[in-house]
């Protein structure tokens, strides 16, 4: 086992139709304002940006992403995001969202990672329990806040 490679899924039941939940998703530059570990993004270019996330841990993450898939399914059932991470993390992540039941969405995350940051290398074994501790905690902090975000209405699509 490489201790340092991390291969995770979260799956959130959301409030909303697929359709929604894909765009809430497809907007990145967005996430910081319903999801608190997020903390800055700063676009590069069309298709990448660079993230500042911190969860629980006291250390900043920062890797830039850039789309490497953008599928939205026909008639608003949902689709696929997937992007390529560089910097303190390196790999890929995509969210697949798809319909749930009348009005509802299941939005699947999966991350295959490797830490690139020093200090996640170092700390490989002994810290991967709090990092996956880490993880899940900001993973239910995001589902709690894109739960509330699609329920306002994304803010009226405004600011």
């Amino acid at each position: 086992m490489e201790f340092n490679h991390y291969r995770l899924t979260s799956a959130w039941r959301l409030p909303a139709p697929p359709a929604l939940v894909y765009r809430a998703l497809r907007e990145v530059e967005r996430y910081p304002r319903w999801w608190p570990q997020v903390r800055e993004i700063e676009q590069l270019d069309a298709v990448s940006g660079r993230l500042r996330i911190r969860s629980v841990l006291p250390y900043d993450l920062v890797f830039t992403a850039t789309a490497r898939r953008q599928e939205e399914q026909p008639g608003g059932r949902g689709g696929v995001l997937e992007a390529e991470l560089t910097g303190d993390l390196a790999g890929w992540s995509r969210w697949t969202v798809k319909p749930d039941g009348a009005g509802a969405s299941l939005a699947v995350f999966e991350q295959d990672v490797r830490g690139g940051k020093a200090l996640m290398r170092l700390l490989a074994l002994p810290g991967r329990p709090l990092f996956l501790a880490n993880h899940a905690l900001m993973m239910r902090s995001g589902r709690r806040g894109l739960s509330r975000y699609l329920l306002r209405g994304n803010e009226a699509r405004s600011s």
